[in-house]
C-alpha cells in the first residue's frame, strides 16, 4: 500500500471546458516553487487523437516534473472525445470500473492533486460518475473549477451540492474584473455558496493547503 499525500485535493469541474487541467497545472507548478513535492494524477482521459497539441496528462505531466504514464496508466488513454466509457466501448477497448481508477501514490508526497472528467456527472466509468471518483479518492479537499459567465451560479451550487460530504475551495476561472456580470457572479457566490470562493489561484493553493493544516492540527 502506497503512503497517502500530506494533503489531497480532487479537482473537479462544473462542466467540460472550464479549465480544469489548465487550473490543476498551475497550481502545480506553484507548489513545486514552494518547494513542496507535489504528485498529480488523472485517473482516465480522452481526447481528440486528431487535434494538435498535448492531452490532459501530458500538461500535467509536464507541469510535475513527471512522466505523462506516470499521470495517467496507458490503458486509461481514449483517442476519441466522448466520455471515457463511452468512449470505451466505441473504440472496442475493455469496460471500465470504477476500482480501475483507485489512484497510488510515491512516497513521500506533500501534495497530491487528482482531476476528475468534464462535470460532477459526467462518467468517468461504466459504474461511476466524477462524483464517484471523488469518493473513491477521499480527499482532504474538493477544488470546484467554474467560470463567471452566465449560468455559473446554477451549476456552482448544484455541483457543491452533489459534493456537500466534502469540503470544498471554489475557483472562479477567466474572472474579468471589469464585467460586470462577473463581478456580480462573483459576490453571489460569496455571499451564498457556504465555501471559499477565489479568484487568484496563489490564494486558492493557501485555501487548499491550509485548511487541511489547519484541520489535523485541531483533530
Amino acid at each position: 500500500m502506497t503512503e497517502r499525500p500530506r494533503c489531497v485535493v480532487a479537482v473537479v469541474g462544473t462542466d467540460t471546458g472550464v479549465g480544469k487541467t489548465w487550473v490543476t497545472a498551475n497550481l502545480v507548478e506553484r507548489a513545486r516553487a514552494q518547494g513542496l513535492a507535489v504528485a498529480v494524477r488523472k485517473p482516465v482521459q480522452s481526447y481528440h487523437a486528431a487535434e494538435v497539441g498535448a492531452t490532459d496528462a501530458e500538461v500535467l505531466a509536464a507541469a510535475a516534473g513527471l512522466e505523462p504514464l506516470d499521470v495517467c496508466p496507458a490503458e486509461r488513454w481514449y483517442p476519441l472525445p466522448m466520455a471515457p466509457p463511452m468512449a470505451a466501448d466505441a473504440l472496442g477497448f475493455p469496460g471500465i470500473g470504477l476500482q480501475d481508477l483507485a489512484v497510488t501514490w510515491a512516497e513521500g508526497i506533500d501534495f497530491g492533486l487528482v482531476e476528475t472528467v468534464g462535470g460532477v456527472r459526467s462518467p468517468v466509468a461504466h459504474d461511476g460518475d466524477s462524483g464517484a471518483l471523488v469518493g473513491l479518492v477521499a480527499p482532504d479537499r474538493v477544488l470546484l473549477v467554474t467560470d463567471a459567465r452566465l449560468g455559473t451560479i446554477n451549476a456552482t451550487m448544484l455541483t457543491l451540492g452533489a459534493l456537500e460530504k466534502w469540503p470544498a475551495v471554489v475557483f472562479v476561472n477567466r474572472f474579468d474584473p471589469d464585467d460586470d456580470l462577473h463581478r456580480r457572479n462573483l459576490a453571489w457566490l460569496r455571499r451564498h455558496a457556504g465555501v471559499a470562493v477565489e479568484t487568484a489561484l496563489d490564494r486558492t493553493l493557501v485555501r487548499c493547503r491550509s485548511a487541511v493544516d489547519r484541520d489535523r492540527r485541531h483533530s
